[in-house]
């Protein structure tokens, strides 16, 4: 059947459309299911501690702020070994982060040689939060300041005991570096937990402890240990001084998380997740929320993580290499 010319033109105007269509749709049906695709959180750490707080609540303001679902995984062994082995194997998409402590990024690996090997594997997006630790002290001796616990240490050589979570902790390296750098004879009583060591604290077995301040608020509110000092500034010292200021020039540590991705994730991916994070963590209400955490959270450039973890490194071989710490 012949067609007139008008009407051609409209039929080949309607194909046209509906090809559009058919071939947006297809294009659409490729895409849509990688922009709806979950990412994921993996926490190194059990769930129901202070990492896994963080972790849920700053997962839940991310997903908001960017559109995607966003799934703790908590992989909670071996010193968060696991997690890095996860890590390695996940494609490098920005779709996979790793929210890590310190401890797992910098302290573990140095102790079991293989901190290179994982800083070549992660690549930094940004700070999370910082958290110094807090100095307390039996009140089974005399001390009530940082200064009167050195004079302790020094009138009685050997007698000071400092109890910790663990050997290769963050807060077993932060004593070997007190002892460094004051100058004093103390003896590392390690344990397997921290509310192990708090019990034999009160009781006087050990003298002194560093450790956070959410696992010792109880105590040092109920008055059956003394906190003396903090190993940094904190918005949550609750007038406790700094043990730089208070007795010991130079001495500071603190603990943090950070946020990473597999190494080889494009820039943009991580540009967008860092952006992401700034947001969420300027928000008041989640600063508050994890304030009774001793947490300030604390964004960065990815740069500026890298060379935290760095410098920290840094310090810390230098105190397992002179205390002559074994994982």
């Amino acid at each position: 059947m012949k067609l007139h010319r008008p009407l051609r033109r409209l039929l080949s105007g309607v194909f046209v459309a509906v090809s559009a269509t058919l071939l947006s749709g297809s294009v659409f049906a490729q895409t849509a299911p990688s922009a709806a695709r979950s990412m994921t959180m993996i926490v190194p750490f059990a769930a129901g501690g202070p990492a896994d707080l963080v972790g849920r609540e700053v997962a839940r303001l991310l997903s908001l702020e960017l559109g995607r679902t966003v799934v703790v995984e908590n992989q909670g062994a071996a010193s968060g070994t696991v997690a890095l082995n996860t890590m390695s194997r996940a494609a490098p998409d920005g779709n996979t982060m790793l929210l890590a402590a310190s401890g797992t990024v910098v302290v573990h690996p140095l102790l079991v040689g293989k901190y290179e090997a994982v800083t070549k594997q992660l690549a930094p997006v940004s700070l999370v939060s910082t958290s110094p630790h807090v100095l307390v002290v039996t009140d089974k001796i005399p001390v009530r300041t940082v200064e009167q616990l050195l004079a302790y240490a020094r009138a009685n050589p050997g007698k000071l005991n400092f109890g910790s979570a663990g050997t290769g902790g963050v807060a077993h390296l932060g004593m070997e570096m007190f002892k460094a750098q004051a100058k004093i004879d103390a003896v590392h009583v390690p344990y397997k937990g921290t509310s192990q060591v708090l019990a034999d604290l009160v009781s006087g077995e050990v003298q002194a402890l560093f450790s956070s301040m959410p696992s010792l608020k109880a105590m040092i509110d109920k008055g059956s240990i003394h906190a003396i000092g903090m190993t940094g500034p904190s918005s949550q010292s609750a007038g406790i001084p700094e043990i730089s200021k208070a007795g010991l020039p130079g001495f500071g540590y603190t603990t943090w998380y950070g946020m990473y991705v597999p190494a080889g994730t494009p820039a943009e991916a991580i540009e967008r997740l860092n952006g992401a994070l700034v947001k969420v963590l300027s928000n008041q209400d989640l600063q508050q929320k994890l304030a009774s955490q001793g947490l300030d959270l604390k964004s960065s450039t990815p740069a500026e993580l890298a060379t935290l973890a760095s410098s920290e490194a840094r310090s810390w071989q230098a105190i397992i290499t002179s205390a002559g710490i074994k994982a």
